[in-house]
């Protein structure tokens, strides 16, 4: 086998003629001091294949040479970076103007070859992006642009609101100072569907918008928070959708009003001269928000001793269980649990039970949704949560756009195989 056909076949060139390869010494570094021996393959695009528009792919009439010769960076053989060389000519389309060639090696406007950034994108769903950036000798500004383009050119392969019939809407915090994306997820494949910069109607119509008419009229459920900036869009341009207020949500306000009251009554305490008990109330915290089965028995017993002293604490905690008990018997029971749950906080005298009961009538047709179709944003959640880890694992993100390419590539099922690891 000659060496031309056998570095072919070991970089994964297709459509490519290798005319000659050699080992070079190039200069590094930021004052070029350091000299690395690396791998020169010089090479051309296929007859076929050669004065292509990069955008279309029709064969477009040559231009003008261009820049001259270019360097694309290619997958390492061994220990030696490899680097293909090749001439950059530019090609007139009268539809796209006057772009450099299409070359088969690599993705239009990069400086790396297909297979490099493939590998990139995969691994950049397995480790953070300052590891990637060392262990392919590049930099990590140089991984996020890479996983923009396989996630643009990944996500044109498809249609990922094709067959949108149960969706998730929930909104995440990418960053400090109140800097969220929304989310949107399928319910029916648990894959991220769609996703974009902010948390308001517009971005909710951003998404109707990109979704059509046609398809909106086929969404049958949407999961949700309490917030109108996701229900109004949905309900003026979907309103044949069924929209499921999300448990977890609802059981949230209830841990909340609990934790409210224990903080006044902490403070009532504390006003009246009462240092010990105060302090003993405001420990009680965990006790009052966890979940019956998770409490330790120290915690049973701070319960059991509330019931005895405190009867509006306690009376604040057994309504965030009875809450909890709504959503587990669901359908018509649940109804009929939520209307003693509403009934019982109007009577509390307590203002957050008050407060509770009217929100909790104010939304009373979507909690009945849930009850009746058994949908929650859990899909979301765990989303945002595997998103939260994406940016914690890449000590954030300078941009929402990033963060949303890599989201796409862990959670929307745009993440490439590995080069010659096809399924």
């Amino acid at each position: 086998m000659r060496i031309s056909k056998l570095v072919k076949k070991v970089l994964g060139l297709k459509d490519t003629v290798v005319e000659s390869a050699a080992v070079e010494t190039r200069a590094r570094g930021r004052k070029r001091r350091r000299e690395v021996r690396v791998l020169v393959v010089r090479v051309r695009p296929a007859a076929r294949r050669a004065l292509r528009c990069p955008v279309c792919l029709d064969r477009r009439p040559f231009r003008d040479e261009g820049r001259g010769r270019r360097l694309w960076r290619a997958l390492d053989f061994g220990v030696f970076e490899v680097w293909l060389e090749a001439d950059a000519p530019r090609v007139a389309c009268p539809e796209h103007g006057v772009l450099v060639a299409h070359v088969p090696w690599a993705r239009h406007k990069s400086r790396f070859t297909a297979s490099f950034e493939d590998t990139c994108a995969w691994l950049v769903t397995r480790m953070n992006v300052t590891a990637v950036a060392e262990y392919m000798r590049t930099s990590w500004r140089g991984v996020d642009g890479m996983v923009e383009r396989v996630t643009a050119e990944m996500a044109g392969r498809r249609d990922a609101l094709a067959g949108l019939r149960r969706v998730g809407v929930d909104e995440m915090a990418h960053r400090r100072g109140h800097r969220y994306i929304t989310v949107v997820v399928d319910h029916d494949t648990g894959r991220l569907v769609w996703a974009r910069k902010g948390r308001d109607s517009k971005v909710v119509h951003g998404f109707l918008d990109d979704l059509g008419e046609e398809r909106a009229r086929q969404l049958t459920h949407v999961s949700a928070d309490g917030a109108e900036w996701i229900h109004g869009p949905f309900r003026e341009r979907a309103p044949q959708a069924v929209i499921c207020l999300d448990p977890f949500h609802v059981v949230g306000w209830a841990t909340d009003a609990v934790d409210e009251v224990r903080r006044r009554m902490a403070a009532e305490l504390r006003r009246q001269g009462k240092p010990d008990q105060a302090a003993a109330v405001k420990g009680l915290r965990w006790a009052l928000v966890k979940n019956p089965e998770n409490q330790s028995p120290e915690q049973r017993g701070r319960v059991a001793e509330i019931a005895r002293t405190n009867a509006r604490l306690y009376r604040a905690y057994l309504v965030k269980e009875q809450l909890r008990e709504v959503f587990r018997v669901k359908g018509r029971h649940g109804r009929r649990l939520l209307a003693g749950v509403m009934a019982w906080c109007a009577r509390s005298r307590v203002p957050e039970l008050v407060s509770l009961g009217q929100s909790l009538a104010r939304h009373r047709e979507l909690i009945w949704a849930t009850l009746d179709h058994g949908l929650s944003n859990a899909r979301s959640e765990a989303t945002n949560t595997h998103l939260r880890g994406l940016t914690k694992r890449a000590y954030g993100y300078h941009s929402p756009d990033a963060l949303i390419a890599h989201a796409m590539l862990a959670r929307g099922g745009l993440r490439p195989d590995l080069p010659g690891r096809a399924a």
